[in-house]
């Protein structure tokens, strides 16, 4: 674990430092892998990849969860699920998000572990190899970068913020009106970033580097950690409308710090 959480690790749960201890492992791999020659494929529609890297790091992180608590299950996005049912604890694991990125050698991507019992998330970890940044966060217990407590931007307008967003697969079919409501906070001369990695989007919003994020539809390995980073930050995440967000529910999502979320939200839920 190095010294990125050394004045954190006594405070931890044995699960979130399981949920380390893979995440960084699962790191190396991707970094290891970045930038060399590996195969590539496409899975259901446009630029959606998955090279052999996902899949090695997959493995490594299900391997290690399941050899240090064995009473798991998960839903990882390569896999899908697996484990017994019965059991009340749930991993879901992102190994390479921004899988577009690693195979372009762009260097923003991430690892993303989550776990979830009786259906909350308790504990998550975001991990970016290539800048060794590890945003870690527990239910009730605050998030944290490499051992620094985290909190949202306290930036009051939106006019005052920034942004950050991702596109669907299926962008062409213009899915709730997604690059629409894009458009109206551009014309609003709104800054957005476009980083290809929601984890990342949503860790950066925890850590107050952006006001918000929103997107139009997310897998739940893509946004389960986040959303606890964001929320343990003293952020906000809804659906757009405002109603409650469930990891699960692939309906769309908005993190905010909260307090641009009202204004924000009437302009991704107006009516086209």
């Amino acid at each position: 674990m190095g010294g990125i959480l050394a004045e954190k690790k006594d405070s931890l749960s044995h699960i979130t430092l399981i949920a380390i201890e893979a995440a960084l492992l699962a790191g190396e791999i991707l970094k290891l892998g970045f930038g060399t020659h590996f195969s590539i494929s496409s899975k259901t529609g446009k630029h959606n990849l998955v090279t052999e890297y996902d899949h090695k790091a997959e493995k490594a992180i299900l391997d290690f969860i399941k050899s240090n608590v064995p009473s798991s299950k998960f839903l990882a996005e390569e896999s899908g699920c697996s484990g017994k049912e019965e059991e009340t604890l749930l991993w879901v694991v992102d190994p390479l998000d921004g899988t577009v990125n690693f195979a372009h050698q762009i260097p923003v991507f991430s690892v993303s572990i989550a776990a979830e019992r009786k259906g909350e998330v308790v504990s998550a970890v975001v991990f970016q190899p290539i800048t060794h940044e590890l945003f870690v966060a527990e239910k009730g217990k605050g998030a944290f970068l490499n051992g620094q407590k985290l909190k949202v931007s306290d930036v009051k307008k939106l006019d005052e913020s920034i942004l950050s967003t991702g596109f669907p697969y299926d962008l062409a079919k213009n899915p709730n009106h997604c690059i629409d409501h894009f458009v109206d906070i551009l014309k609003l001369g709104i800054p957005i970033r476009r980083l290809g990695s929601a984890a990342i989007d949503l860790a950066y919003t925890a850590a107050g580097r952006f006001e918000g994020f929103f997107e139009v539809k997310l897998g739940p390995w893509d946004c389960a950690a986040g959303k606890l980073l964001v929320e343990e930050a003293g952020g906000k995440v809804t659906q757009w409308s405002g109603k409650p967000f469930d990891i699960h529910s692939k309906e769309t999502i908005f993190a905010s710090n909260g307090q641009i979320h009202a204004e924000t939200s009437a302009i991704l839920n107006r009516k086209i």
